[in-house]
């Protein structure tokens, strides 16, 4: 099963939101879809769900127009949706049944979601009365009744603690291992990159950057490598490579743990590790730069104040960056991010 959103185009009042969005995703496969608040990643999901209708493009599955209902496609919004005064499984049952489930069915499908999620000891408990996190897992039981074979999910660890962060984690890579199609839209980067082996961000209604997540990394980390020192602090190091390898290096920032440089033409490892042998330099680690998807996202995405998106309520996005040149500059500069990825590295 492949889900295709090809050149979709969207405006609001004579002011074009979407500027011709296209992705796909496959059976068995998650994507994450990125972008700051107000990009245009909630306008894609409405048209993807048809609440809203594209001015141009189109949705595919498997190569026919999809018509999205309720036992195919499960959305888990980020506002939470549910009647906070009513039964939890009397509306799990209800939503269910809404979704083309019989009664019967929908009631086996709300014992199971609830138990599988660790909230079936408040089945009879009015939504309210539950904490913001078990409202959460109350709110992905409801996405997850119909058996849907699409999910959306937006945000879905917001007020999670570690523990049923862990519960949702595996329910996560479960449905992925069903072969069920899932889009996961996060600001929390680790939780992209566990997931979701493609991604698409989108910045100011168009797709900047996607593709599988290993081929983005190598592609923003080529030519790039990662150094520290046991005899000289992180500052050294730099003012080290400026000084006196600048002919060979141009340093491009210092990490909590590493300088981030990029080599010149021609110039290999080994005459990077020969030239800091000559300057005394006792090397604690050395190898290439993998960045995080944090690093590559700011960099898309930049600190420039994003295209308000009329259909989308979000607050204002607290991402930092320096500003990028979009998709030609996969080099542009990065403020400094802890590193998080095991990069291969030469061990002194």
């Amino acid at each position: 099963m492949k889900l295709e959103v090809k050149d979709i185009k969207k405006s609001f009042e004579g002011k074009e939101i979407l500027h011709g969005v296209s992705f796909d995703v496959e059976s068995g496969k998650a994507l994450g879809l990125l972008g700051r608040n107000g990009a245009g990643k909630t306008t894609t999901i409405r048209i993807i769900m048809d609440v809203f209708h594209a001015d141009s493009g189109e949705v595919l599955l498997d190569g026919d127009k999809f018509k999205p209902d309720g036992r195919r496609f499960g959305y888990l919004p980020e506002e939470r949706g549910l009647y906070p005064k009513r039964v939890v499984k009397e509306q799990l049952i209800y939503l269910g049944m809404l979704r083309g489930l019989g009664k019967k069915e929908a009631s086996a499908n709300t014992e199971k979601w609830l138990k599988r999620l660790g909230v079936d000891e408040y089945t009879n408990r009015k939504l309210d009365t539950l904490s913001k996190g078990n409202q959460q897992k109350v709110q992905l039981a409801a996405t997850l009744v119909g058996e849907p074979e699409i999910v959306i999910l937006d945000e879905p660890f917001s007020g999670l603690d570690p523990v049923n962060s862990q519960i949702l984690k595996d329910v996560i890579s479960e449905l992925i291992e069903e072969g069920r199609i899932v889009i996961f839209s996060s600001h929390q980067m680790s939780y992209v990159e566990e997931f979701c082996e493609n991604i698409a961000i989108i910045n100011k209604g168009e797709v900047v950057l996607k593709g599988h997540l290993d081929d983005v990394k190598a592609e923003y980390g080529k030519g790039r490598k990662k150094l520290s020192a046991s005899n000289y602090s992180l500052k050294e190091v730099k003012d080290i490579l400026e000084s006196k390898l600048s002919a060979m290096v141009k340093v491009e920032r210092v990490s909590k743990h590493h300088v981030i440089f990029e080599c010149e033409k021609n110039v290999t490892s080994w005459d990077i590790l020969e030239a800091l042998k000559k300057e005394n330099v006792e090397i604690k680690s050395f190898g290439d730069y993998e960045p995080s998807l944090n690093d590559i996202f700011v960099t898309c995405v930049g600190e420039e104040e994003p295209e308000e998106d009329t259909s989308d309520d979000d607050k204002d996005s607290d991402g930092k960056g320096k500003k990028s040149e979009g998709k030609k500059n996969k080099k542009g500069s990065e403020k400094a991010s802890d590193e998080k990825n095991d990069d291969k590295e030469v061990q002194a």
